[in-house]
C-alpha cells in the first residue's frame, strides 16, 4: 500500500489524544503507563492507517457558547416533543428519512453536524454520503413535504453554526455571501 507519509506535527494531536484515553482506560497516568501508552499509540496510528483530519486552524469561542446553548435548548425541547409524540401518539407517529446535502466537504464539519444532530432526540443520521457531502436523517414527526423542508434546515443551520464555530475561512466566507445573496 502506498500512502502519503503523515508528519509527526499533524500526527501528534492524535497521539496525544490516544496516550490520554489509554491512561483514562486503565485509570492510571504513572509515567511508565503513559510511556507504554505512547508506544501503543504510535504502533496504533502506523498499522492503522486513517487519513489526517484536516482542521481548519481557527476555533470561535464567542460562536461556541452561544451554539451550546442553543443546543441544549433544542434538546430539552425535543425531548418533551419526542415523551409527548410516545404518550400521546404512540404508535401513530409518522417518520421519515430526509437527504439533506451539506455545504461543507470537511470531514471534520460533516462528522460534528451528524454527531449534533444524532445528539437531538427524534432525529439520528443513519447514512452519510461522503462524496456529495449528504447526510440522510431519520426524523420523527415527519408528516409532509414541509416537515421535511424544515428538518432540512435545522440541519442546515447546525451546520452554519458549526462552520462560524471552527469552519475554514473559505467555508466561512461563502456562508457569509449565501446569507447575504
Amino acid at each position: 500500500m502506498n500512502r502519503k507519509r503523515i508528519s509527526l506535527r499533524q500526527e501528534l494531536p492524535l497521539l496525544v489524544w490516544l496516550v490520554f484515553v489509554w491512561g483514562a482506560l486503565w485509570q492510571n497516568f504513572s509515567p511508565g503507563n503513559l510511556l507504554f501508552g505512547a508506544l501503543i499509540a504510535v504502533l496504533v496510528a502506523r498499522i492503522f492507517y486513517l487519513p489526517p483530519v484536516e482542521l481548519g486552524g481557527r476555533f470561535n469561542v464567542l460562536r461556541a457558547a452561544p451554539f451550546a446553548l442553543i443546543f441544549l435548548g433544542k434538546v430539552v425541547a425535543a425531548s418533551f416533543q419526542v415523551l409527548y409524540l410516545a404518550v400521546v401518539r404512540g404508535p401513530n407517529v409518522v417518520s421519515a428519512i430526509v437527504a439533506v446535502p451539506l455545504r461543507s466537504h470537511s470531514d471534520l464539519l460533516v462528522t460534528a453536524t451528524g454527531h449534533v444532530i444524532s445528539l437531538i432526540p427524534g432525529s439520528l443520521v443513519v447514512e452519510v454520503d461522503r462524496s456529495t457531502s449528504t447526510l440522510y436523517i431519520h426524523g420523527i414527526n415527519v408528516r409532509n413535504a414541509e416537515d421535511a423542508a424544515k428538518l432540512r434546515k435545522e440541519v442546515r443551520d447546525t451546520e452554519a453554526g458549526l462552520i462560524r464555530i471552527m469552519g475554514t475561512k473559505d467555508e466561512l466566507s461563502a456562508l457569509t455571501q449565501e446569507t447575504v445573496a
